[in-house]
Formats: C-alpha cells, sequence, structure tokens
C-alpha cells in the first residue's frame, strides 16, 4: 500500500485533523502496532505482481487467443490476499472509512466515545463472527484438500481460504490494540490524554 500523501497547504492539515482522532499509545499499541505496520506495508508487494498477472493475462487472451484459467484464479488470490493482511493496517492507521462525516466536527473525547461504541457494538462482534465461522470453513477445505473446480485451476484452495482467517485474525488484535488507545485516551489519566 502506498504511503499517505503529505497535506500540501495549511487547509489539508486542518481537513486532516477533523477526521483523525488524537489517541494516546499503550504498552499493548507499541508492541503490537509496528508489527501490523510492517505486515500492511509488507502486503504492499501483492499489488505490482496482481498488476503484473492482469496484464500478462490480459496480453495472452487478446494478442495470443488464449487465456489461462491459473491466472485468472491466481488475480483473485492476489487481490484477497493483499486485501485481508492490509485491512487490519487500515484499521490501525485509521485509513478505513468509518462515520467520519459525522463526527468531523465533535471534539476528540466525542470522537474516543464514538470509536468505542463502534469498536465494541460493530467491528468486535462481526470479527468475532467472521472467525468463528471460518475456522471450520478452512479446516474442512484443508482436510479434504480443496482444489479449484475449474479445468487447470489451482490446487490448495485451502491456502487461500486460511487468509480469511488470518486477516480477520490480525484485524481483531490490530483492533484490541486501538481498543487501549480509546480506552486510555477517555479514562487514562489527564497527562495521557493529551498526548
Amino acid at each position: 500500500m502506498a504511503e499517505p500523501v503529505a497535506p500540501q497547504s495549511a487547509s489539508d492539515v486542518e481537513a486532516l485533523k477533523t477526521f483523525h482522532i488524537d489517541l494516546p499509545h499503550t504498552g499493548i499499541s507499541r508492541a503490537i502496532d509496528p508489527v501490523i505496520a510492517w505486515l500492511g506495508k509488507a502486503s504492499s508487494i501483492f499489488w505490482p505482481i496482481l498488476v503484473f498477472v492482469i496484464t500478462v493475462n490480459v496480453l495472452m487472451r487478446y494478442v495470443i487467443g488464449k487465456g489461462l484459467i491459473e491466472f485468472e484464479e491466481i488475480q483473485w488470490h492476489l487481490y484477497a490476499v493483499g486485501f485481508l493482511l492490509a485491512q487490519a493496517w487500515a484499521a490501525q492507521g485509521d485509513g478505513h472509512v468509518r462515520i467520519d462525516v459525522i463526527a468531523e466536527h465533535y471534539p476528540n473525547r466525542t470522537k474516543c466515545w464514538i470509536e468505542l461504541i463502534g469498536i465494541l457494538v460493530f467491528l468486535l462482534p462481526f470479527i468475532i463472527v467472521v472467525l468463528w465461522y471460518s475456522a471450520p470453513f478452512v479446516a474442512y477445505s484443508f482436510r479434504i484438500n480443496e482444489i479449484s473446480e475449474a479445468p487447470g485451476g489451482l490446487s490448495h484452495r485451502w491456502a487461500i481460504k486460511a487468509f480469511l482467517f488470518i486477516g480477520f485474525a490480525l484485524l481483531a488484535i490490530a483492533t484490541l490494540s486501538r481498543l487501549t488507545r480509546v480506552l486510555s485516551g477517555l479514562f487514562g489519566p489527564r497527562g495521557a490524554r493529551e498526548q
């Protein structure tokens, strides 16, 4: 994934501030966030590979007249793995779509309350449901050594399905790290809340 673009003017800086929640770091977030950020940045390697595979597949189909189902499936797999690994980084770094349109003019403390409610009522329950149902889904695929149903498709379909569980497990870890920061911002020492 690309690094965020630096703001170019004072109005850009102000616009970014309205969409950002200032949160203090905790011991947990200091341990977890660099790992999540590293994995998110490392997942960016999938995007140029994906573009290359798509380009080759299109050229083969329209220039040579022969497309390969393996290339189509690799496209889906690369996109899925890249997205699933990077979603934790997006959640950790405020790079995801939220209700900023509603909360942009609220003070930081109100934004923290909205973030806390969003995490506890929506995000964590959703993550738990996905993890709960994806574990047997992946285990069954591994047990039967699932392969593509398409002629000439890829083998080891369980490997791509495993990233569903891995991606949401990373999202759970990143969310718990963020939760500690939100709680520290709301209930921690005043000095920590004003960092």
